[in-house]
């Protein structure tokens, strides 16, 4: 292991809601995942090692690779399975491999968290042309929350969905900061930023 190296994000989705494993299907270049899966996100840093890390998590196990993504700073990549001892065996035989343990990831930071009431029909005009997800209906209450490292969003709008009834409009988990747009009624809304808020502040780790 490079003596640089930085495990950014290491996390569990145990249960893969109906929305959120339909909008990881339309971005996904792997293997397509289903709701009800369990699925596994790793960033890391340099963003070359996620090449090694996938080989080793693939050859182990049963476990699919969805994702293997390097960019300008970071790499990340995701694994599933209905199957969710797979997914976690997968993740812990990465971690054997580089000697670390779960609670050497980068604890989740929030870094905006804004609800948006009445969504104004122009605005949700220009972010309908960007989103992969559901439409954004004039009048919705809008959640636009963003964390670091990014891939921890999967984490938080799987965990949103959980807890209330909401539309995933978006998703982004590449880079320094991951996004999420959701939409819905005010009180749903306010549910699903408080569910993902807690979600990411119990998540165990070190200062970034």
């Amino acid at each position: 292991m490079a003596d640089n190296f930085q495990l950014r994000c290491y996390c569990l989705l145990d249960r893969m809601q109906a929305q959120y494993a339909a909008f990881i299907g339309t971005v996904t270049q792997g293997d397509l995942p289903t709701e009800g899966m369990a699925s596994l996100y790793i960033e890391m840093a340099p963003g070359n090692e996620v090449f090694r890390t996938v080989d080793i998590a693939v050859k182990a196990t049963e476990a699919k690779p969805g994702a293997q993504i390097v960019e300008r700073e970071f790499g990340m990549f995701e694994v599933h399975s209905m199957n969710q001892a797979a997914v976690i065996e997968a993740g812990q035989v990465v971690l054997d491999r580089l000697g670390l343990k779960k609670e050497d990831r980068v604890k989740p930071q929030i870094a905006s968290v804004q609800v948006i009431t009445r969504v104004d029909s122009y605005q949700a005009q220009l972010l309908n042309r960007f989103r992969r997800g559901s439409m954004l209906v004039p009048g919705e209450t809008m959640l636009v929350l963003e964390c670091a490292p990014a891939a921890y969003i999967n984490y938080a709008c799987n965990e949103a969905e959980k807890r209330t009834n909401i539309k995933i409009v978006h998703v982004s988990s590449v880079g320094r900061f991951g996004r999420m747009w959701l939409s819905g009624t005010e009180s749903e809304i306010v549910t699903a930023r408080d569910a993902a808020i807690k979600a990411l502040e119990n998540l165990e780790g070190i200062a970034g």
